[in-house]
Parts: structure tokens; C-alpha cells; sequence
């Protein structure tokens, strides 16, 4: 028996995860992937915004400043990737530009900070490389970027070190209601709760319809990204965005924390909930956009190319509350800004669940602090040479497109990782110009070293995502 079970174990259910973590709580997060955050979160464009986009009379307007503002200290009790890079909306012609005025007002009435109008001088001396037909700008500095996954890995590592358990490869089959909790019969076992999250993401629908409930529905937007190689890092400073059309933010060029160049989305409404493949008529839509911004990019230079889907509700917005069904709390519909908003929506979640009778005693002793992970790649000259001194494994590069290490490696896998994917997101093994030619295997053999198993048995992200097939068992 739980106090509280959590459906989903992206960004914002291991939000809620962490903050429930503080207080005398037996909490539980279910997930049915193999490792959090490997649904819409690894998958996502990695933006921190402003908040000057989002309509104050929504729920979405309303979370994500407050969000946003939350993310300096989270990095430095987590230490994932982050960084404040300032975002501009560019203009192409006048009409463009009243609505640059429009989103400034807006902004400014929900506290985004240093909102700027820049002139088409400005905008040529900030950004060089992008089209001289542009005609204006508004500047937004406390817009940044994020290792999206690196996020959810330490919000759920924080919440494991402070009580709280995780179940992995889970997939709830059924949700019943009792006298006294709820019953989540997974494909493994079944846990009772009080309370029941439901942050299951464009599955959330499907969870609420176990129980009989059918306010809403999610009707998934499949965006597709495109990563390009490092020799165009710096072409850009900024994330730049278009003026926003209809229900997108529209096709980004995105300088991610790591020094590459990522363009996209697409946003492009899907009826299957796995459908994450990238298309040549979307390759077409994101290039011949983004190349009109920045006409020096090319698709040439992509490296790397995949798709994920936002959990848009039939609302257009934000589903965070309570239910005709006792204890099970709906918190749906988190599309963008969803992960910006995603601290401020675990505090909206806990007053809820407060006010719902939940006795929240916060314990005596809480620790916020993980240590991040090793970065050879960053450290000077000396500091490698330190570390391989202190460890003889640093001295042995197993990505030499990112120059991860095996030290690395093994403290991804102490850390968690028990796929491809989770080695990769946690180190950026595989990353690279090589797509993980070179690395692959070596990872593979410590995976498999580690959890006791045949090399052939480890997968990309878990379930049947099998990478090579032994002699004989190719069925």
C-alpha cells in the first residue's frame, strides 16, 4: 500500500516524484519503458522558454514562468545540462512585427524578464548569419536549453536517494477503485495507492479510460528533429524562432547545450501513439523553412534524425486536477511549454494533493544534491591528466566522436543506465559524427558484463529493440 502511485515517468512525473521525496511519504513511479524519460522526453526539442507564448488565461501561461524561474537552482543541486542562451522571434515582414509587439505586451504582463524589440542592426550584429530579409526581433534572455533526458535521469535519482521506488518495464493493464485506494495491476505485479498520478503522456487518455473516464482525449503531434554535425556549431548564438502560426511555435534552429545545431519540429497530428518515424516530406518542410532563415545550413550536415509526439489534449491545454473518481488525479495534456513548466507543475500537483487530504510532514533530513556525472569531454588539459591518474579508465576513449571514456561509461551504468539509449543519454556515447559505429559494441559488452547477460541480449531502449541477432535465433 502507497500513499501515492505515479503513472509515467517522463520529466513531469519525475518532477512530482522529487518533490514528493520531501515529505513522509511512500511514493512509487511506474513506467513501462525500460528507463524514464525514453518517451516525449528524450524525444523533445530541449527548449527552457521564456514564457512570453502561452495565453495568461491558460493553465500552460500560467506555470511556465514560474518554471522557468525554478531552473538555476535545480541545476545546481542536479547538474544537468543548462544553459541560458536567450531566445529571438524573427520577423519577416510588418505584420510579423505587430506581432512581435503583441507577444512583448504579453509577456511582460505575465513577468518574463528583459524583454527586448531589436531593429533589423541589432539582429544583423547578434546574428550574422541569419537572412538579411529578416526585419526585426523580440529578444527574450531567460529562454535556454537542456539535456532533457540528463533532467529526468537526476530528478528520479534525487527522488530514489530520498525513499522513493521506481518500477521500470510496467505497463499499467488495468486501474480498479476500492473502498479504501486504487488498484494498478501492471504486467508484473499490483500496487494499491491512495492517490494515483496519472502522468502518462499520450497514454494518459487510455489511463483515465480504465477507470471509465473519458473528459478528454489526446490526439498526438508528431514532431521531427534533425541533429546536425558539430562543424556548425556557433552558427547561431540564440534559438531562434519564427513568429508563431496557429498551434505550433513553428520550425526552431536550436543551439543545444552540447554545441550542436538541432532544426525542427514538424507538427504534424498522428492517430498511432508509436509512431515516431521521420519522413522525407518532413526532412523537406524543415529544411527549405529553416534554410530561409539561415541560409547556411544545409541538410548535408544532418548526423541524426527522429521524431517524438506531444501529448496534445482535445483542451489546447494543460489537464491538471482532480476526477470523478476518488484519489486518481489527472495531470494531462503536458505539451509545450510542458518542460519548462514541469517543477511548477509538481508544486500545482502537490497543493492539489493536499488539499485532497494527503498529510504532507516534511521529513527532518532531505537531501536536493546529486553528483553529476564525469565529463572528460569538458575538463582542460590538466584535469584529464588528474583524472586518469586517479583512474586508469578515463585513459581509454571508447566514443571518439564525443571523447567519452569508459570511466563514464561504467558510472552510466552504476548510475542506471541498462540499454544503449541509457548509456547514450547519459554520456553522449553515440552522439557523434559515427552514430555509435565505433562505440557500440564496447558498450554493449560492459551492459552485458554488468546485469549478467549474453551480449546479444542487450537492446537499444528495451523490449524487443534487439541490436544484433546470435547464429540460429533469428525468429
Amino acid at each position: 500500500m502507497y500513499d501515492v502511485a505515479i503513472i509515467g515517468g517522463g520529466v513531469v512525473g519525475c518532477a512530482i516524484a522529487r518533490e514528493l521525496s520531501k515529505y513522509q511519504l511512500s511514493t512509487v513511479l511506474i513506467e513501462k519503458e525500460a528507463e524514464v524519460g525514453f518517451g516525449t522526453t528524450k524525444t523533445n526539442s530541449g527548449i527552457i522558454h521564456a514564457g512570453h507564448h502561452s495565453s495568461l488565461e491558460s493553465l500552460k501561461g500560467q506555470l511556465v514562468v514560474k518554471g522557468n524561474e525554478m531552473f538555476d537552482e535545480l541545476q545546481k543541486e542536479l547538474g544537468f545540462g543548462f544553459r541560458r542562451c536567450g531566445e529571438i522571434v524573427v520577423a519577416r515582414d510588418e505584420e510579423d512585427l505587430k506581432t512581435l509587439d503583441e507577444l512583448k505586451e504579453l509577456g511582460e504582463k505575465k513577468g518574463v524578464k528583459g524583454l527586448e524589440l531589436w531593429d533589423t542592426d541589432r539582429l544583423r550584429r547578434e546574428e550574422p548569419n541569419l537572412s538579411i530579409s529578416l526585419t526585426g526581433a523580440l529578444y527574450a534572455p531567460t529562454a535556454g536549453v537542456i539535456n532533457p533526458y540528463e533532467f529526468a535521469f537526476s530528478l528520479i535519482e534525487c527522488a530514489q536517494n530520498n525513499g522513493i521506488e521506481l518500477l521500470v518495464e510496467n505497463p499499467v493493464q488495468s486501474i480498479t477503485s476500492t473502498d479504501d485506494g486504487l488498484v494498478i495491476s501492471t504486467s508484473q505485479k499490483k500496487i494499491k495507492a491512495s492517490f494515483v498520478l496519472n502522468c502518462a503522456g499520450v497514454f494518459a487518455d487510455d489511463m483515465a479510460g480504465l477507470l471509465g473516464l473519458s473528459d478528454f482525449t489526446i490526439h498526438p503531434r508528431k514532431g521531427e528533429e534533425y541533429m546536425l554535425d558539430k562543424g556548425l556549431e556557433g552558427i547561431v548564438k540564440h534559438l531562434i524562432f519564427p513568429v508563431p502560426k496557429g498551434v505550433s511555435k513553428g520550425t526552431l534552429i536550436i543551439p543545444t547545450y552540447d554545441g550542436t545545431i538541432m532544426v525542427g519540429p514538424t507538427a504534424d497530428e498522428v492517430e498511432d501513439k508509436y509512431n515516431v518515424s521521420t519522413t522525407e516530406e518532413g526532412a523537406k518542410k524543415v529544411f527549405d523553412f529553416v534554410s530561409s532563415m539561415c541560409p547556411s545550413i544545409h541538410p548535408r550536415s544532418t548526423i541524426a534524425e527522429f521524431a517524438g509526439l506531444r501529448a496534445a489534449s482535445n483542451t489546447g491545454d494543460f489537464i491538471i486536477g482532480t476526477t470523478d473518481v476518488n484519489g486518481f488525479i489527472n495531470v494531462a495534456g503536458i505539451q509545450s511549454p510542458g518542460l519548462t513548466a514541469s517543477p511548477a507543475i509538481a508544486l500545482y500537483v502537490l497543493n492539489i494533493l493536499g488539499k485532497q487530504g494527503l498529510e504532507l510532514i516534511q521529513k527532518d533530513e532531505w537531501d536536493p544534491y546529486v553528483t553529476p556525472p564525469p565529463r572528460f569531454a569538458q575538463l582542460s588539459p590538466e584535469e584529464r591528466s588528474q583524472c586518469c591518474k586517479e583512474n586508469k579508465d578515463f585513459g581509454n576513449v571508447v566514443c571518439r566522436c564525443e571523447l567519452v571514456t569508459e570511466a563514464e561509461i561504467q558510472t552510466a551504468i552504476s548510475h542506471g543506465a541498462r540499454t544503449l539509449d541509457g548509456v547514450k543519454f547519459r554520456t553522449r556515447a553515440g552522439m557523434g559524427r559515427c552514430q555509435g559505429g565505433f562505440c557500440s559494441s564496447r558498450i554493449m559488452e560492459a551492459l552485458a558484463e554488468d546485469q549478467g547477460k549474453e551480449f546479444y541480449e542487450i537492446t537499444k531502449r528495451g523490449k524487443a529493440s534487439w541490436i544484433v541477432c546470435p547464429e540460429g535465433k533469428e525468429d
